[in-house]
């Protein structure tokens, strides 16, 4: 299982920096603006900003299809991704690739991971249920560790406890979420994240998850930058970054390689 061999792909003990490869609006998405080799030449800059600046792993996500849907993406999502994937390796970049399939389709993440050579999936939603813009969404933890069980079983499940830009349903507090996340959804890291896209994650939260599952790798799912690397560092056990590595922090901007250095050099 891709528990035991977690450390085989990120260095936990290095405090890992992934940066996240915002694809421009895919094939299907009312922004979509008729190009895959657009949206391929920014996936590939993006990347190699990351790798040269010194990020350990890159995350792919379809971050500009908006309005996200609660339910799988259309094949022709699916597709794009692969094919961003695909001109990513094709250029030279040698880092670990993760997938993220928004909202919440993590049965294509792991097709993805699959077919591409992927290191890791993002899920939102692993355990338990939240309502959000796209309405109520329920973890499918049986489902998703059988698929990756049968299809890939060296890829790590990274799945959000409490995910953002969404709230539970019931009364469940962070560190019960955790340990249903880690324990019960057998999930191989956790991620915390703040209240949306960019927004600081708590370190407070951070200590309350890092307390209740001391064994799992514990990621920041949003929010950190120079100025608060050090404060998240001290609970956990890596970075997920995009917003505050883009030109001039502006999120829909190229990323930033100076940015990514300076965040990397704050990290050692």
């Amino acid at each position: 299982m891709a528990r035991e061999g977690m450390n085989e792909m990120l260095r936990w003990e290095e405090k890992p920096l992934i940066g996240v490869v915002h694809l421009k609006p895919l094939p299907g998405a009312p922004r979509f603006k008729g190009s895959m080799s657009e949206i391929c030449a920014a996936a590939v800059a993006d990347a190699q900003a990351y790798e040269e600046g010194g990020a350990q792993a890159i995350m792919i996500e379809n971050f500009g299809d908006l309005p996200f849907g609660r339910q799988a993406v259309a094949p022709e999502t699916v597709a794009s991704m692969a094919v961003a994937a695909h001109s990513i390796r094709e250029a030279g970049c040698k880092l670990p690739l993760g997938f993220n399939v928004l909202r919440n389709d993590v049965s294509s993440a792991i097709g993805l991971a699959a077919s591409c050579e992927g290191a890791f999936v993002r899920v939102n939603v692993h355990t338990g249920a939240v309502e959000a813009d796209q309405g109520i969404i329920q973890g499918e933890a049986h489902t998703t560790v059988r698929k990756r069980a049968m299809l890939c079983p060296g890829v790590g499940i990274w799945a959000d406890v409490l995910v953002k830009h969404a709230v539970p349903i019931g009364d469940l507090g962070i560190e019960e979420a955790a340990r249903d996340t880690f324990e019960r959804g057998l999930a191989d890291a956790l991620i915390v994240s703040g209240v949306a896209t960019g927004e600081p994650t708590g370190v407070e939260d951070l200590r309350k998850v890092k307390g209740t599952c001391p064994s799992a790798p514990l990621l920041v799912g949003s929010g950190a930058r120079v100025s608060n690397a050090g404060d998240l560092l001290e609970h956990a056990d890596g970075l997920i970054v995009a917003s505050s590595l883009k030109v001039d922090g502006i999120l829909s901007n190229p990323v930033d390689v100076e940015r990514v250095r300076e965040l990397r050099a704050v990290m050692d």
